[in-house]
């Protein structure tokens, strides 16, 4: 009893992490399945055949390179405008900064089905033609509210003392930028920019409002390709991406240990 006393918070843990990692489970699983008809529901044998063959399914690869392109431009463009408004509105003080600072929350508290509707009737009365390019205006506007909460975080816990030694030693601002702050920084701008990523990978519901006709990105392949039967090489993709994103936070997390006993 003493011992379940003592642990109760690291079990508990332990539970909810298994809870959430559940479904990814499933998903490796089931990639080494060979269904016996379309639906991949019930485990029928164990086969490579979808590993083997990733791309398989007509149009999945197609619809996988849309997304990964998307969601690289969207998070590279959402991480630079996102950094620069982070350092803006935690560092320096200008009218209606109190304002900007709901505002910057407005696109993550809006349901995405408004958003995407909203974002519809813009691009409709300026005259764009639904496709990749209004795909990836969307995705930059929903992640670049992500990245800059996700860094000024990161600015705020900044020491002005480290800044101020570095001008101390006749460090430019650029130099103590550059030299000093950065670094410090990196860590959230790294964790904003997978963010980023991640959400416009990710995101279904105000693609499919901005997509038009004919293009068609991963998640939309995957409903719609779900309506008749997903195929296994679905499962295929979301194994990767999971062990991937699972490696990137693993090295990170390597690098970071490394870092510390080398500076201890």
């Amino acid at each position: 009893m003493n011992w379940l006393r003592k642990n109760l918070v690291v079990i508990i843990g332990l539970l909810v992490i298994a809870y959430i990692l559940l479904p990814n489970i499933v998903v490796v699983i089931f990639s080494f399945n060979k269904p016996a008809g379309r639906f991949n529901y019930q485990w029928n044998q164990f086969s490579l055949d979808a590993w083997l063959d990733p791309c398989g399914s007509p149009g999945m690869c197609e619809a996988l390179g849309l997304s990964l392109w998307i969601g690289v431009v969207a998070a590279l463009i959402s991480t630079v405008m996102g950094t620069m408004a982070a350092f803006a509105l935690s560092r320096y003080k200008f009218p209606g900064r109190s304002a900007t600072n709901l505002l910057v929350f407005f696109p993550m508290a809006t349901p995405e089905v408004v958003m995407g509707s909203s974002l519809l009737t813009l691009f409709v009365a300026m005259g764009l033609q639904s496709g990749q390019v209004t795909i990836l205006i969307a995705h930059i506007l929903f992640t670049l509210s992500f990245v800059v909460t996700t860094v000024k975080a990161r600015v705020a816990s900044l020491d002005p003392a480290l800044e101020q030694a570095a001008a101390d030693l006749y460090a430019t601002p650029a130099q103590a930028f550059w030299k000093v702050t950065f670094p410090l920084v990196a860590p959230g701008i790294a964790a904003g920019a997978l963010l980023a990523f991640a959400l416009s990978f990710d995101d279904y519901i105000v693609t499919n409002f901005n997509a038009g006709a004919t293009t068609i990105t991963f998640p939309m392949f995957v409903w719609g390709a779900a309506q008749r039967g997903a195929p296994v090489q679905v499962n295929v993709i979301g194994t990767v991406m999971f062990v991937g994103a699972v490696a990137i936070v693993g090295i990170a997390q390597a690098i970071g240990s490394r870092k510390r006993k080398v500076d201890a």
